[in-house]
């Protein structure tokens, strides 16, 4: 289907790049991605995707708004404590784009899940705050040949990666999750609500590159950000010959025999 007259003046800002123009916007409204955790990540994660007209979003997140959350979740507003903040974002975002159609998950993500809902979706995005969610987001990828954008941020520090099927993933770098007892949370160490902000955006930068089909991707590369120093990073890296989930050599082929131990948390 061609785009209609009111999409066309929407997207307008789109259409006239030369390397998006209407072609570009219609794979944008055909796409189908997974945002998993609605928090500091997904707030601008969520707001560019639906901004962008990307045709289906879904969004995983079992936990509700708390004043706590404010500092850095935008997609929240004060009006919104205590409700779902899945029901709190796609309230938003409606009216932001009513091209796009949501699908709620108001559930942990699990090992039980996770298969079935990966292979509903093109992209998957990493919003959560919380290694054993993170690790679980990483594996589902690889086992289900999903490409997804992993990002982590703690204090005024972050990073970021895009995993494609075949290039290196979460477990090349860390084959294992830290000790929880090693590595402090965002809630026990802060974060400035603006590098969310920041690696957000990036991330669905990625995510919109990625179904255009067009740019450079941080598919075998980290990006490391600090915000104190504003400075920008980015590293190779190599698909790990022993990587227990994307090499020759796997140990992980089934989720539920992996303990995952931690929910989608608030980030």
């Amino acid at each position: 289907m061609d785009l209609t007259e009111e999409q066309i003046g929407r997207y307008n800002r789109h259409i006239i790049i030369p390397n998006i123009g209407r072609t570009g916007q219609k794979k944008f409204l055909g796409g189908k991605v997974l945002v998993v955790g609605a928090g500091g990540l997904g707030s601008p994660i969520l707001y560019y995707l639906t901004a962008a007209g990307v045709g289906k979003i879904g969004i995983v997140d079992n936990d509700s708004v708390d004043l706590s959350n404010l500092q850095r979740q935008i997609v929240h507003f004060t009006d919104d404590l205590e409700q779902p903040k899945t029901q709190s974002a796609v309230s938003k975002l409606k009216n932001l784009n009513p091209d796009v159609s949501f699908q709620t998950y108001q559930h942990r993500l699990v090992p039980g899940n996770a298969v079935e809902l990966f292979d509903e979706y093109d992209f998957v995005v990493d919003g959560t705050d919380n290694f054993a969610t993170k690790f679980l987001i990483n594996d589902a990828a690889v086992l289900t040949s999903t490409p997804y954008s992993h990002a982590g941020v703690l204090r005024l520090q972050g990073q970021t990666m895009t995993h494609l099927p075949g290039a290196s993933c979460l477990r090349c770098i860390f084959p294992q999750p830290p000790d929880p007892q090693a590595v402090p949370s965002c809630r026990q160490a802060g974060v400035l609500g603006a590098v969310a902000g920041i690696l957000g955006t990036i991330q669905a930068a990625e995510t919109l590159k990625y179904l255009l089909g067009y740019g450079e991707l941080l598919d075998n590369k980290l990006l490391l950000v600090n915000v104190e120093k504003m400075n920008f990073q980015r590293v190779s890296i190599k698909q790990n010959s022993s990587c227990p989930v994307c090499s020759n050599k796997a140990s992980i082929t089934d989720l539920r025999k992996v303990n995952y131990e931690k929910p989608v948390s608030d980030l």
